[in-house]
């Protein structure tokens, strides 16, 4: 038994030595530029860039295959840090975060059948288009959820999620997990947004929803920089005229145009 230990514990020595020799003898030693863009980056390797984590997001920058403001987590202070290193002007970008465009929770919206199956909303789906009455509307079985990195989305089981805008970095993950196309980015900037991507008339909607668009005009009208236009059944903003006077949030019947409670980034 001993000398069975003994010649285990010298074959794992050996092994161990050849590995740490293969390692120095083989080491690929990193660009030192490459090296720099690295620190620059937040090492939070959430793929939102495009590239496998900071790491191929800093080959990238420095073979000169990919722009300097991709890291939406680090925002314009990154973007100023790699535009340093590359010897680069860059420009400011305007912060961005997600937002969710359905109010229709449990509550407000019909389900069509009682869904019972795997919690994805791209499998939900797939059996007739979703449990939702509204075809347009939110799934709510929390696929964003589990794909936010950040941890920046409150969310219960069955009702569309909301976006934490303290935490949200505007990456954008959440809303390429959402089916439903109902999760997108939008200016921190913008006071307000509509909370509805249904294309029915107004009678369909009221049936199978009480906080959806139902193109009655009224924010249109009450509007005083002529900032919204109906297209196609739903109530458009126009944020470059909006100045966020909030007067068709109040004047909306169904309360589908909402505040966005975004803080500056």
């Amino acid at each position: 038994m001993v000398y069975a230990l003994l010649i285990l514990g010298g074959l794992g020595l050996i092994l161990g030595l050849g590995l740490a020799f293969a390692g120095q003898k083989f080491m690929v030693h990193m660009d030192p530029k490459q090296e720099e863009l690295l620190k620059a980056l937040p090492g939070v390797n959430c793929g939102a860039c495009g590239f496998p984590g900071c790491l191929g997001y800093a080959e990238a920058l420095a073979l000169g295959n990919a722009e300097p403001n991709k890291c939406s987590v680090g925002g314009y202070k990154t973007t100023k840090a790699i535009g340093h290193i590359l010897g680069v002007d860059v420009d400011e970008k305007v912060a961005e975060m997600a937002a969710v465009f359905c109010r229709g929770d449990r509550e407000n919206c019909t389900d069509k059948y009682i869904y019972d199956g795997v919690s994805d909303c791209r499998a939900a789906i797939a059996l007739s288009g979703g449990h939702k009455g509204c075809i347009y509307g939110c799934i709510g079985l929390g696929s964003c959820v589990r794909a936010c990195p950040f941890d920046a989305i409150d969310w219960q089981p069955g009702n569309p999620p909301k976006i934490n805008p303290d935490k949200c970095t505007g990456c954008g993950l959440c809303f390429k997990t959402c089916p439903k196309n109902v999760i997108g980015l939008m200016s921190r900037e913008h006071a307000v947004c509509v909370a509805c991507k249904s294309l029915d008339k107004g009678r369909e909607v009221r049936n199978i929803c009480k906080v959806g668009c139902i193109a009655c005009g009224a924010c249109v009208k009450i509007c005083p920089v002529n900032a919204i236009t109906l297209k196609d059944n739903l109530a458009v903003i126009d944020y470059s005229k909006c100045i966020g006077c909030g007067k068709c949030v109040e004047k909306c019947p169904t309360k589908t145009i909402i505040f966005v409670k975004a803080k500056g980034k």
